[in-house]
């Protein structure tokens, strides 16, 4: 049975997916439309925003994880915003059909339709893959990753065993493009910060950093002598960086096999080898590219379909600023946000009888950390190195983070941490909360607990 959200007059937006093309479209819309002039429904499984660029920053604990997140209830007031995930959609029926969080699915029925569910990671079939490895997309993930590379710290120094500690200190990261760089930089960063103040039984020389690309080099994004530049200064801290290499299999054991020949075994396995258009467009009647996007015109809207758009990782936008013929504009946040606010005003425009303006905007630059005043970025063609590079990287993403509370609590968060020490603090509670009352449960009182396994202790810490 479906079911519409507003009323027959009142057409209904429905914005599939709270990123930054949902959040930021479902903002400028609740904005820029009068109070009944349409009913915006914005669709997405997590209830919060999350602005992916901060993600090594709060992994490496300069930034608070509450804060890379935005709540979508909170700046989304004058939406309606449905925690679940959009499973199935037909635009030849105008309906869509949604699984929430908790309760049955159920169908909508929607008049204009936002297609912004975004990307998920891109795996490939390597054997030991899913069973050891971890991406970098969200939050959670992000505060998974700090916590273990502490808990591996506090298990390297509280061990005489040199298996036990090798094994705890290696850190494999592959792909490397800005995502990769970043968190593999930043935890580097912050791992080495906490071995020099707080473990006398370990020295930086003792852990072991790879990096792991397939490629001939790094940061696609920026030109080579300065993604040569950035191998230089990783390896100058002794960390592994490996061109041309591909990760080929991980043991059953934690043993990591590569391409060269090498294998060791490693803990820590973080995949951040690219990304894919999100497999829900499987589900709907939408046109796709040879590479699984959909398929927009200059203005955004969905080819050959009327009502329907789409931007960010997911859509295939012509790049009007480059002479190639079928170029598309790169699937990063830069274009996401500006799509999204032409989106919307396209949207509007159309809703009160006016034609939408196409999309266009050349490409500005990239700005990536390296760790606590380290940085790389090349913007609008001038290259920056090291402290500056750093600077403009944090210039230029708490002016794009939404909201002036989470600007705020952000720049407070970069305060405090001038002020007082890095706060190196593994919680590892928090990777398995239950496990400690579930023991004392199952031994019904008694007063001590047996030893945990090996594999209680490389997901508690």
């Amino acid at each position: 049975m479906a079911s519409r959200p507003g009323s027959a007059s009142r057409p209904v937006v429905l914005v599939v997916g709270g990123g930054y093309v949902g959040l930021y479209t479902a903002l400028r819309l609740q904005r820029r439309l009068s109070r009944g002039e349409a009913e915006v429904v914005v669709v997405d499984p997590q209830p919060h925003m999350t602005y992916q660029p901060f993600l090594p920053e709060a992994a490496a604990g300069s930034v608070e994880p509450r804060h890379v997140v935005v709540p979508l209830r909170r700046t989304l007031p004058r939406c309606r915003v449905v925690t679940g995930a959009v499973v199935w959609l037909s635009h030849a029926q105008r309906r869509a059909r949604i699984a929430p969080a908790e309760g049955a699915p159920y169908e909508i029925s929607y008049d204009v339709l936002v297609m912004a569910a975004g990307s998920v990671a891109r795996t490939l079939p390597i054997p030991g893959l899913a069973e050891h490895g971890i991406g970098f997309k969200t939050v959670g993930e992000a505060i998974f990753l700090r916590n273990h590379v502490l808990a591996r710290l506090d298990a390297a120094a509280s061990t005489d065993d040199p298996a036990v500690r090798t094994r705890a200190l290696t850190f494999t990261f592959v792909g490397g493009g800005y995502a990769g760089i970043e968190a593999f930089a930043e935890l580097e960063d912050m791992a080495r910060y906490a071995v020099v103040h707080y473990y006398p039984r370990l020295s930086p020389g003792d852990m072991r950093w790879v990096l792991v690309e397939a490629t001939g080099r790094i940061l696609p994004e920026v030109d080579l002598d300065m993604a040569a530049w950035t191998v230089r200064q990783l390896t100058a801290r002794g960390m592994d960086v490996r061109l041309n290499t591909r990760l080929e299999e991980v043991s059953d054991d934690g043993v990591v096999r590569l391409s060269d020949g090498d294998s060791f075994p490693s803990d820590t396995l973080v995949w951040t080898a690219g990304t894919k258009p999100n497999p829900v467009l499987a589900q709907t009647d939408l046109p796709l590219d040879q590479r699984g996007r959909v398929r927009c015109e200059p203005t955004l809207q969905v080819s050959g379909l009327d009502g329907a758009w789409a931007a960010g990782d997911l859509a295939a936008v012509p790049d009007l600023t480059k002479d190639e013929p079928g170029a598309t504009t790169a699937p990063n946040a830069q274009h996401a946000v500006r799509q999204a606010k032409r989106l919307a005003d396209n949207i509007v425009a159309v809703l009160r009888g006016g034609r939408p303006r196409p999309y266009r905007h050349a490409y500005a630059g990239s700005v990536a950390s390296l760790g606590l005043y380290k940085g790389v970025a090349q913007v609008y063609g001038v290259k920056l190195r090291g402290w500056p590079a750093w600077f403009m990287h944090r210039t230029y993403h708490v002016s794009r983070v939404p909201t002036f509370n989470r600007k705020a609590r952000v720049v407070a968060d970069w305060t405090m941490a001038s002020v007082f020490r890095r706060e190196v603090i593994a919680l590892g509670q928090l990777q398995d909360p239950r496990r400690e009352f579930v023991t004392a449960a199952g031994l019904g009182g008694a007063g001590h607990l047996p030893a945990p396994s090996a594999g209680d202790r490389a997901q508690a810490g």
